[in-house]
């Protein structure tokens, strides 16, 4: 299946990635960036899967599928020659072990249905032993148990389980799947009926919280949900993505795992959801900033776990193929060690909109950003890897020095507003020297525009970034010259490519292509209705978000190539400037 072929359900610890065809080929627990029992999505079928549909050797796509209402429950359903069926997947809110509910319900008719589950611990590398007790099937493998409650009986052959069964009019099955650490004892069972009235009424109250009443507001609304599904509520930390190894370029190395907390993509979730009226996430999310960064400004990561781990080890799972052969799939992510100066001006513009927009003082919340911005003081000049992790040679890329002016800028701001001691004057003056660096270093007079590094020819679309952030107002003929570039010269059919990928520019040190990182898509929008051209910008907001899937997710990219999504998904850096310009352009 293509990877816009999935929906996503999830109980804000983990998630599971469900296909047309009503297979689960993606669930990891018991959280986003443990082990895989079904991973199926980056090898096939023997890796772990379960599917659920009408009873068929080609496996046939739901007729029809949708989100029930405003929520993150997924209804399926297959028309039949003999009669309709409904099958409601959704995990629910977590009590004690992790539970995925899966009912299968007769509309029309009678269908003879089939069902078949493969566990598989461990990324798909551990067979368990499987038996039966009291009607229920228990999965073991090391430190991981899984029950199945089947109101169907299930056959085991080829280390799988299989059953047919009809369904007719009014009849109504569930199956229940609940993890739980191998040495405790077998869980209590949940009622999947009440859990699934329990879920409903839960996001109808999350959703009504919602402030945004813009005229996309069902794209709004569905993002807001993919990024509350993407937060980790134990601790409030909020993953980038529910996948790992999801390719940036199909059959490429560009494979990546997202299933943690990014500082930049958290804190720009975090101000898509401070516009639209959840305060509390933001609360919660600046306790877990707080706790992940205790320490040294200096030690700062880029990321975190989502308990706010420090070790975030690269491996690569040779027995895995990939996605579509994409090697090497890979957990852990290298990137965690990388100098990224952009993070430090994300961090501090989150934590003054968190408190602009009615947050209350923490005192521990100043103390580091007064770090931060000692840190910022002393390491502004120094070349970095940038946003977008370049495994290539470190550079004084212009993004970065913008958002390390952004880190003073916000500074200088809290202090006007609230009233914090501190060297008011120095900031001042080292946040108008960046300035003066990036526009005499950062800018080619020749062409007009911004540049992707100081000395560089090449453009890059964090650029557009310029006039949002409010480095620059977007009436500035630089403002104006960047966009124009970037639209002349990065956008391929119609989309926004980060930097260009060829041979003679080495920035990222990897080989192939990749395809339109969509966020970079999505700030054009924004940045072409700042400076004026609103009918250019809406025309193409409408065209990305014709991009989404049928259930309204994204993934990281869109290749124009093969007219297809790629990378890691669904992908809060798409969602997030989804809302932004959203906004903007409302």
């Amino acid at each position: 299946m293509w990877i816009e072929d999935y929906a996503l359900i999830g109980d804000m610890q983990s998630a599971a990635l469900i296909g047309r065809n009503g297979s689960i080929d993606w669930l990891c627990l018991p959280r986003f960036d443990s082990p895989s029992c079904f991973g199926a999505l980056l090898g096939d079928k023997k890796n772990g899967q379960w599917w659920i549909g009408p009873a068929h050797a080609e496996r046939p796509q739901a007729t029809r599928r949708r989100y029930r209402g405003e929520t993150l429950i997924l209804e399926s359903e297959w028309d039949t020659p003999t009669g309709t069926v409904r099958v409601t997947d959704f995990m629910p809110t977590r009590h004690t072990n992790p539970d995925l509910v899966r009912i299968v319900e007769g509309v029309s008719g009678t269908v003879e249905m089939a069902t078949e589950i493969r566990i598989r611990f461990d990324y798909g590398r551990i067979v368990p032993w499987v038996r039966r007790s009291d009607g229920l099937l228990q999965a073991v493998g090391g430190p991981d148990s899984v029950w199945l409650h089947s109101p169907v009986a299930l056959e085991g052959s080829d280390y799988a389980h299989r059953a047919r069964f009809e369904v007719s009019e009014g009849d109504s099955l569930a199956f229940v799947f609940t993890w739980h650490p191998s040495h405790e004892p077998r869980p209590v069972e949940i009622d999947p009926y009440e859990q699934l009235a329990e879920t409903d009424a839960l996001w109808a109250e999350w959703v009504e919280q919602c402030t945004y009443q813009g005229p996309w507001r069902d794209a709004v609304l569905r993002s807001l949900i993919t990024l509350k599904a993407l937060t980790y509520a134990p601790t409030g930390g909020i993953v980038a993505a529910p996948t790992t190894s999801l390719p940036e370029d199909i059959g490429g190395v560009r494979n990546w795992d997202y299933r943690y907390c990014w500082l930049r993509d958290a804190t720009m979730t975090l101000d898509a959801l401070i516009g639209a009226g959840y305060l509390e996430e933001a609360s919660a999310w600046r306790a877990w900033l707080l706790r992940a960064i205790a320490g040294r400004a200096q030690d700062l990561q880029i990321m975190y776990g989502v308990a706010g781990e420090r070790r975030l080890t690269e491996l690569e799972l040779d027995w895995l193929p990939g996605y579509e052969n994409s090697r090497p799939v890979r957990i852990g992510n290298g990137a965690v060690n990388q100098l990224q100066l952009d993070v430090y001006g994300e961090v501090m513009n989150s934590l003054h909109l968190s408190r602009v927009s009615g947050l209350e003082a923490d005192h521990r919340a100043w103390t580091l950003q007064f770090e931060l911005i000692s840190y910022v003081e002393e390491h502004w000049s120094d070349p970095d890897e940038g946003l977008w992790e370049v495994r290539g040679p470190r550079r004084h890329f212009v993004h970065s020095k913008v958002m390390c002016w952004v880190a003073v800028d916000r500074a200088v701001k809290q202090v006007e507003a609230f009233g914090k001691a501190a060297p008011l004057t120095r900031w001042k003056e080292l946040r108008d020297r960046i300035h003066a660096e990036i526009c005499d270093k950062g800018f080619d007079p020749v062409r007009g525009t911004f540049t992707q590094s100081y000395g560089s020819r090449e453009l890059d679309a964090a650029l557009l970034l310029i006039p949002i952030v409010g480095f620059l107002p977007p009436e500035d003929p630089r403002v104006v010259g960047t966009v124009e570039a970037i639209q002349r010269e990065l956008m391929v059919d119609g989309f926004v490519l980060r930097y260009p990928v060829s041979a003679d520019n080495d920035v990222d040190g990897l080989p192939g292509g990749e395809g339109a990182f969509l966020a970079c898509s999505f700030w054009l929008a924004e940045a072409l209705a700042m400076i004026g051209r609103k009918d250019e910008a809406v025309e193409l907001f409408e065209r990305l978000l014709s991009l989404r899937n049928d259930v309204g997710l994204l993934a990281e990219e869109y290749d124009p190539r093969y007219g297809r999504m790629v990378g890691n998904f669904p992908q809060a850096f798409s969602h997030v400037p989804l809302i932004h310009t959203a906004r903007a352009l409302s």
